[in-house]
């Protein structure tokens, strides 16, 4: 069937923010989000991954449903939703609700004033998450809170006071129901706190929030509900560029369709199609949108069970499931719980709002959660073709694995069929990933028995895994097999040889292990078997002995709630001025303005007229001589304006900061996978993106490639210069000890995955070459040095300008230099502005990030613990070029005691060359992989000498010790592990020395710029970067304080090469100490030149004394300066003071693991800080949370996974997992203690951007704890070394009971010795 030439293509008509949009050449391949940004100049709704996986695009849809006359609002990702599914619906973005010019929502307002925000960059989407969840239930559960965040990314917050904010709008207290001492957690303030000093714990006041009140909000357009209600449904067409939208309103008219186009998809929530389309490449001209035909949106309950349309939605799916549930007899629903058990973690909420029920099923995608759990249960699928309709079983789908075609290409999924269960009937559902939620499976699995009347004799049995292979597997020869059999040991024992026997797993290709998976799939099977046995016994206590009481913990999965946290400051002094801010928890400057989308990032900044956009051409190789680049075809795509290569660089496309160059575009070779080889500039990122991709690069490969660490040391590849640093003498001091531990320990990388991707925008000025640069940077300075120099020109025609940046971490230095260089080149040599973006996933894999680190350590102690020699070398890789990675090494060696006096020590450090991206800066340092290390041998010594690891960092220690009750909870923990076998807990606590400092006085010189005006309004700027850490906030506090005005006189403007000249980069914790010393001298230069007239005139106001000084013709500008701190390092006499001071801490976490998974949930951590007198306690203990929660991605989560090759997998949320908030402490308190007086540093405050990250440690730590109590109860003496990130297959692995031996022995063969069913093992 051609298309009718008679369907001209339709308006699109929808609403945002209440205004109405027609829309005459809407194209199917246009996403909202782009949509949003670019032609509605909507900025507030963000670009964060692009594929539905970070939440910052979130908004709320609004639909209404003519038959039930009901309104429908959910929660979206922009990023997902192509623009013509929007026909009739109202689309509502931050800026619709609320904004500083109209009026704030109280999800705004509480976000903001709760300290919610810190980048700002993934606020927006917390808000539109919250503020939907709000639309639906104005009193909402703190269970449905949680959930409504679940799909929502956070980079600088640890979340925790995004949910204080979120627990005001929750009805009921959220009370933690643990009486340990016999008082609720909510009561139990005075007994965390010391009793003698009352010290302040809340950073905010309820008192001050305007109530929400649901009248107050946008309502539907009538207009959309008449179209709804009057207009006669017809079929849409819309025609794009290259692909056309068709969305039929009949179930016939949608087979004609399939039936004329066969390989037409069909999108309903685009979560599936439009990914394969944005990331993997594959394009479909025509696409089928069956989302408005009734037949696939029904509801129906029959005899035997509920039909449910294959277009309803997940969370649509959810509900009618939870309804089912709550109204049929519990025998009747094992199914439904089953798979709502699944649905429950499956994507994010914004993801089940949209995604259909028919579409993961029919995808047959080996990740999907359901389609194992379905066809066990055996659920039956309704096709339906031209004339013809067939009920098939959805496990036929599957039945010869990818290959199938039971389905043809012309006929559709109408509905799906879920039967009740049946007297003697079991179903569960089980999956393991690498997140609790929002995570797709590592393995899942859904299994199913059904017993012969009254026995426990196999009538029929299913077991289906997914993620195993490319599809769900049936393991269908282990049920035959097993059918007839008695539910018991030898029945169990079989099956797991069987299963293992049947379901071969393809050899590992940079994914999971194979042995995990098999592993996982046996403890599935286990676990079921014990969920049966105890589903028997409650059936007939006197014939089934069901299991021990023991077993019974881990047929609870880990629930994600609401956490309880404390925050505990020192208020200021009763004697302070009300007008003086200093130490007090004041708001982030910006945080209204990111919860109302109205803080400008770069990519937020108008278009300038004629404006390009740039995709840059990377490398596929990791070593490779460039033979020829053919840009033929990529100059013929629509848009395309020029490809620049390194032929266009004016003047230096390398940078020698060292002996190695830093390179710009590829010459010759190239070094890496993501090494930019040129660039293609076009009128729209669309355009740029294909043309990008149809540039063609013959390569000839070079040897050798080295990608890890081994490989270097084999091929000797290091930079110069190797670090040593000794004291004592070693050698002697081993031949006097009682005792040595020796090993190794892996530390891997991290990416930063700051949410604001790298972003520059160039604008050439047209005249004497000037250039104005607009990057997301910590370091402008580099970046108009490094673009002068590819540009030729003297760095005073380059300005170079930082409003904010939306999360940075180290990684927005020298890469992002050589980014902005690309830019100025393309602007440079087409005289337009270039803007380029990168996108989510181009970014994690031009980019490196932390450096993954192996150490290898011999430690000689005496028997009472006593360390008395280390002998140690950390290896680094540092990638293809030098960037900070020898810095890095460095100061990786001179942190590496952290909390302990080691009299005699060698240590020597190696960057190794390797044909990955560069690593490069990232929060801490060095120090999180080198503190590691030692508190992993600090770890084996206390193994060794039965001494228990506890130090001494005296007054945080001690603090920590008894705010933690570390004893107590020790023999809490010891008694769980005794009356639990598959769960275990673990504790640990974990001190910190961490050196504040950069090495040589230079790095830390700092300027500042202080302008009075006419009016007594101040203008402050200086050479510090916003990107989160509060620091504008600060400074304004500081001049606040040195100028005696209030706060709201005072105005930052932006940071920029114009105003503040050769400005340091904001790094090691250092901005605040700095720039706060220099605003303080130009606040106290302009107070002393106003002395004389404020003498004169005492009684004066401000406003005065600055009119009579203009008057007087006294300057009312200032330059403040602060020279930096006095510190050196010389490496070749081994001597020098790198630091200037320290800050102390220790935290304290608790942790429960699944031994059958190697699962875990964090349950508790308290941490205390040592961080001088705090000049705002609001952004000092959310740096402190934020950095330990990304700490605990580092050493828990975070994974990177490469090809052989050096291709990166893990390139974006999908695949790359964050913490999410189901991973933070269900109790989690941040303690400061009583100000201690640091005199190097302004109002004796602490550098503190950085600490709390190694703190994280004492989460994989506690998981040690529990790793080594788990192998002490089973006789397991051999020593075993745990890496980083120590993540579920590392904990599972070393669980080791029969599975784990399945594996290591040949499966098929062995027995599953010594676990026990029903008796004691």
């Amino acid at each position: 069937m051609a298309l009718p030439a008679a369907a001209a293509a339709e308006e699109l008509v929808f609403y945002v923010n209440g205004r109405k949009i027609i829309e005459k050449n809407a194209d199917p391949e246009q996403m909202l989000l782009a949509y949003l940004r670019k032609r509605l100049c909507l900025t507030g709704t963000k670009y964060g991954c692009g594929g539905g996986g970070c939440g910052a695009c979130t908004v709320m849809i609004s639909t209404y449903e003519p038959a039930s006359k009901k309104i429908r609002h959910y929660s979206a990702n922009a990023c997902l939703l192509p623009i013509c599914s929007l026909y009739g619906a109202a689309v509502t973005t931050v800026e619709g609700v609320g904004s500083t010019k109209s009026r704030i929502h109280p999800v705004q307002e509480r976000l903001a004033k709760c300290h919610g925000s810190q980048c700002g960059f993934c606020t927006p989407g917390m808000v539109m998450s919250i503020y939907t969840l709000l639309r639906n239930h104005p009193e909402p559960t703190s269970e449905q809170m949680i959930a409504a965040l679940a799909g929502n990314l956070c980079r600088c917050t640890g979340y925790r006071p995004i949910l204080d904010a979120c627990k005001t709008f929750c009805k009921e207290s959220i009370c933690c129901q643990r009486k340990t001492n016999g008082k609720c957690c909510l009561d139990q303030e005075d007994y965390l706190l010391d009793n003698e000093e009352k010290v302040p714990t809340s950073l905010f006041s309820t008192d001050e929030f305007q109530p929400l009140d649901p009248t107050q909000e946008l309502i539907f357009p009538p207009e959309l509900m008449r179209m709804a209600e009057n207009q006669p449904k017809q079929t849409l067409f819309f025609r794009g560029e290259r692909v056309t939208w068709i969305s039929p309103i009949s179930l016939v008219e949608l087979l004609d369709l399939k039936a004329a186009y066969p390989k037409a998809p069909l999108v309903v929530g685009n979560t599936s199609v439009g990914p394969d389309m944005k990331f993997r490449g594959v394009f479909h001209p025509i696409l089928i949108a069956p989302a408005r035909i009734p037949d696939l949106n029904v509801l129906k309950y029959t005899n035997d069970g509920l039909t449910l349309g294959a277009a309803c939605s997940l969370s649509l799916v959810k509900d009618i499931l939870t309804n089912a549930i709550a109204e049929f007899p519990e025998e009747k629903t094992r199914v439904f719980c089953a798979v709502l058990q699944q649905l429950r973690t499956l994507g994010g909420e914004q993801i089940r709002n949209v995604a259909s029920f028919g579409g993961n099923i029919i995808s047959r995608k080996s990740t999907s959660d359901l389609n194992p759990v379905l066809a066990a249960s055996n659920c039956m699928l309704n096709l339906a073709s031209r004339g013809q309709r067939r009920q098939i079983l959805l496990s036929d789908i599957f039945a010869d694995g990818v290959g199938n075609n039971t389905i043809m290409p012309e006929e559709i999924l109408v509905s799906i069929h879920i039967p009740y269960s049946r007297n003697g009937e079991y179903v569960s559902a089980f999956r393991q990933a690498p997140r609790q939620e929002n995570a797709l499976p590592i393995t899942n699995a859904g299994m199913r028995v059904l017993f012969e009347e009254g026995t426990d004799v196999i009538k029929d049995l299913s077991i289906f895994y997914g993620g195993a292979v490319s599809t769900t597997v049936c393991a269908k020869q282990t049920c035959c097999t097993l059918t007839g059999r008695h539910w018991n040991k030898q029945m169990l024992d079989e099956a797991c040889r069987l299963v293992l026997k049947e379901i071969t797993l393809p050899g590992s290709t940079g994914d999971e292990n194979v042995d995990y998976k098999k592993t996982l799939m046996v403890s599935f099977f286990y676990r079921f078997f014990l969920e049966v046995s105890q589903s028997l016994k409650t059936m007939d206590p006197c014939h089934y002995p069901g299991i021990p009481v023991e077993y019974g913990s881990v047929l609870q999965d880990f629930k994600t709630r609401m956490p309880q946290s404390i925050q505990i400051y020192q208020d200021v002094e009763p004697s302070q001025s009300p007008q003086d801010p200093v130490g007090r928890p004041v708001m982030h400057q910006s945080a209204i303005k990111h919860a109302t989308g109205e803080a400008v990032y770069i990519d937020d900044l108008p278009s300038v007229d004629g404006e390009l956009f740039l995709a840059a051409v990377t490398s596929s190789r990791a070593h490779a001589k460039i033979v020829s680049i053919d840009t033929s075809e990529a100059l013929k795509v629509a848009g395309v304006f020029d490809v620049i290569t390194a032929h266009d660089v004016p003047a230096a496309n390398e940078f020698h900061f060292s002996d190695d160059p830093e390179i710009i575009f590829a010459r010759n070779e190239v070094i890496c996978v993501g090494q930019i080889v040129c660039a293609v500039v076009a009128d729209s990122d669309v355009h740029a993106k294909q043309a990008a991709a149809k540039v063609k690069i013959e390569y000839e490969m070079l040897e050798p490639v080295i990608l890890t660490i081994e490989e270097a040391i084999k091929h000797n590849s290091f930079f110069e210069p190797k670090r040593k640093l000794e004291q004592g003498n070693v050698d002697e001091a081993f031949e006097t000890v009682d005792n040595v531990v020796e090993g190794e320990i892996c530390v891997g990388g991290q990416k930063h995955f700051y949410m604001e991707t790298q972003s520059m925008l160039a604008v050439p000025k047209g005249e004497d070459k000037e250039m104005d640069l607009y990057v997301s940077t910590q370091h402008p300075a580099i970046i108009q040095e490094m673009v002068a120099a590819s540009l030729g020109v003297p760095a005073n025609r380059i300005m170079c300008h930082v409003k904010r940046v939306g999360g940075a971490f180290g990684g927005k230095i020298l890469r992002t230099g050589l980014l902005a260089s690309v830019a100025a080149v393309a602007a440079n040599k087409t005289s337009r502005a270039v803007r380029l973006i990168l996108s989510r996933e181009d970014d994690m894999v031009m980019l490196g990030g932390r450096h993954p680190f192996l150490a290898k350590y011999k430690v000689g102690f005496m028997n009472d613990g006593r360390i008395t020699a280390v002998d140690a070398k950390y290896y680094v890789n540092g990638g293809c070029t030098p960037d900070e990675s020898v810095l890095v090494a460095e100061v990786s060696l001179l942190k590496m005691d952290n909390a302990y006096k080691i009299p005699n020590l060698r240590c020597w450090a190696y960057v190794c060359k390797t044909n990955l991206p560069s690593n490069t800066a990232f929060r801490g340092f060095g120090f999180p992989q080198s503190g590691l290390v030692t508190e992993t041998w600090i770890t084996d010594i206390a193994d060794k000498t039965g001494l228990s690891p506890e130090k001494n960092l005296i007054r945080c220690w001690n603090e920590c010790m008894e705010k933690s009750a570390y004893y107590s909870r020790r023999t809490a923990i010891n008694e769980f592990n005794k009356q639990n076998y598959w769960k275990k807990r673990g504790i640990a606590i974990v001190p910190m020395k961490f050196p504040f400092g950069l090495g040589t006085p230079y790095l830390s010189q700092a300027a500042a710029l202080v302008h009075i005006y006419t009016d007594g309004s101040v203008l402050l700027t200086h050479g510090g970067i916003e990107m989160g850490q509060g620091i504008h906030t600060k400074m304004i506090q500081i001049a606040s304080r040195e100028l005696n005005i209030p706060m709201s006189c005072i105005h930052f403007c932006e940071t920029s090469t114009t105003t503040v000249p050769n400005a340091c980069a904001s790094v090691g914790s250092a901005g605040t100490d700095v720039n706060g010393m220099a605003v303080k001298d130009a606040c106290q230069t302009l107070l002393k030149r106003l002395q004389p007239i404020i003498e004169k005139n005492p009684t004066g106001t401000w406003n005065d004394w600055i009119r009579e000084a203009f008057k007087q013709s006294v300057s009312l500008s200032a330059t403040g300066y602060f020279r930096g701190y006095n510190e050196y390092m010389d490496w070749e006499k081994g001597e020098g003071q790198p630091f200037t001071y320290f800050l102390f801490g220790a935290a304290c976490s608790e942790v429960e693991i699944n031994c059958l998974t190697g699962d875990h949930k964090n349950l508790r951590t308290d941490i205390v800080m040592d961080i001088g007198c705090s000049i705002n306690p609001a952004v000092d203990i959310g740096q402190i949370e934020g950095a330990f929660v990304q700490g605990i991605g580092l050493y828990t989560m975070e994974e990177l996974k490469y090809s052989s090759e050096g291709a990166l997998y893990t390139r974006g949320p999908d695949q790359y997992k964050i913490p999410a908030v189901c991973d933070i402490p269900e109790q989690f308190s941040v303690s400061l203690l009583s100000p201690s007086q640091n005199p190097y540093a302004i109002y004796a405050s602490k550098g503190i951007g950085e600490a709390g990250f190694f703190l994280g440690c004492s989460v994989f730590f506690a998981l040690r704890d529990a790793v080594t109590g788990v192998r002490n109860e089973r006789g397991l003496k051999k020593t075993f070394a745990l890496n980083s990130p120590l993540t579920a297959e590392q904990i599972r692995a070393n669980c080791a009971d029969a599975f784990t031996e399945m594996m290591e022995n040949n499966e098929a063969s062995s027995s599953l010795g010594h676990i026990c069913v029903n008796d004691k093992p």
